[in-house]
């Protein structure tokens, strides 16, 4: 039967899962290995998605500066708005949300593919041989250097979105300089801003481990090692958009 096919079970991988996050969240044998690895994999995160993020982020503003604007066409609503919009738009759903959406592709998939190499290679049997904990040698450095990167990616990505609805809304004559600054300052919450933090930790944690489950458990060839690939990003992205939803109904019910 279909659910009795350990391929397609959700509760066989859900255990899997848990197995695998008990083992990378075991003590480690040498921390300094684990310390090479983290920053290794810290700067891989965060120096290697800044360009995209950076790409992603001031269109993500701009486009949002220009919708608006022409939402408040004839409206009643001060244009001063438009920053105030941009802002909360950026921190509390877009540059958590799509940062980690695109992320999921670039950095998870990589992971996958990384990982599933070295089991295809039989490396990480050759590891659990010598007595390695391979879950924790190989998965968690990841884990944390993408706790410590994409909350800072995403922080960056607010801060870049708003220049980018900065760009397109006041050189192009839709708004003042000063009307877009004081919509910026108009009516801040602090707390938009933990949302995005939490958001960010949570969307980094799914991301990477999700991936990392993908290629530790990967069976086959090539074909089968870019199947896991497509699945990482493909389950990395609905979670995402799950958890998203929860946190929203979570902390502003």
């Amino acid at each position: 039967m279909f659910v009795l096919n350990k391929k397609y079970n959700i509760f066989f991988h859900f255990g899997r899962y848990l197995q695998m996050m008990r083992q990378t969240l075991g003590r480690p044998e040498k921390f300094s290995m684990y310390w090479r690895e983290t920053m290794r994999q810290t700067n891989d995160i965060g120096i290697g998605s800044l360009v995209i993020v950076c790409l992603i982020s001031i269109f993500i503003g701009a486009v949002a500066a220009v919708q608006f604007a022409y939402q408040l066409n004839g409206q009643l609503i001060p244009r001063y708005y438009i920053g105030y919009i941009v802002r909360d738009l950026a921190i509390i759903e877009l540059s958590p949300t799509i940062t980690c959406l695109v992320l999921a592709g670039k950095v998870g998939s990589n992971m996958t593919a990384e990982i599933g190499g070295m089991r295809q290679k039989e490396h990480i049997d050759a590891m659990e041989v010598m007595g390695v904990n391979t879950a924790a040698y190989l998965i968690r450095p990841k884990v944390i250097g993408a706790l410590v990167a994409i909350p800072l990616l995403v922080t960056f990505s607010a801060y870049v979105a708003i220049i980018g609805g900065y760009l397109a809304s006041v050189p192009t004559d839709l708004i003042t300089d000063d009307e877009y600054v004081q919509g910026l300052r108009s009516f801040f919450v602090p707390y938009n801003v933990f949302m995005m933090y939490v958001k960010s930790v949570v969307f980094a944690f799914i991301l990477t481990t999700v991936s990392c489950y993908q290629g530790y458990f990967v069976e086959g060839g090539s074909i089968e090692l870019g199947q896991a690939s497509t699945r990482s990003v493909v389950y990395s992205d609905i979670l995402i958009l799950l958890a998203d939803y929860l946190i929203a109904v979570v902390l502003t019910g």
